[in-house]
């Protein structure tokens, strides 16, 4: 009867540890991508991860951490901007696991500051020997296409896009 309570409670404390973990390294795009550091924001990603964008489709760490180095990239941070991720929905299973949020794209233009995009997001992720990394995000814009919030409504229900 102890054995099980505490597998039981072994088993919950690793859920919790892992959704941190998860939640940890979504947050972590925003302020890695908006200081231009590159090869940590390629570091979410397994090396053949891929990020999907509506206009853009990354393969590998490589294209993702030249993305950040891009002229256009760079202009952005140059001229200020913030990628805001809001809360993740997680759900884990095993060494897999399924997350959903919104995020904003706000930059700063004329003395203003404008939200550029917000997107629907649905990430992928799996364990590694490093800890989670992300292995496919897909983004879609919320301009009433009907595939965002389709992907938002698969990322709750923990079903890869």
């Amino acid at each position: 009867m102890m054995d099980d309570r505490m597998a039981a409670l072994e088993a919950r404390l690793r859920q919790l540890e892992d959704e941190r973990e998860i939640a940890r390294l979504m947050a972590s795009y925003g302020p890695l991508v908006d200081s231009g550091a590159a090869d940590e924001v390629a570091a979410l990603w397994e090396p053949d991860g891929v990020y999907d964008i509506d206009e853009v489709y990354l393969a590998g760490q490589e294209q993702i951490g030249a993305m950040v180095r891009s002229d256009a990239h760079q202009s952005w941070i140059r001229g200020g901007c913030a990628h805001v991720v809001g809360p993740p929905h997680i759900t884990v299973d095993g060494d897999e696991a399924v997350a959903v949020c919104h995020s904003l794209m706000v930059v700063h233009e004329e003395g203003r500051y404008i939200v550029r995009r917000a997107t629907a997001n649905h990430w992928q992720l799996q364990r590694a020997a490093t800890g989670w990394r992300v292995t496919t995000r897909t983004n879609r814009i919320l301009d009433g296409r009907p595939e965002s919030p389709r992907l938002l409504n698969s990322g709750v229900r923990g079903e890869k896009a």
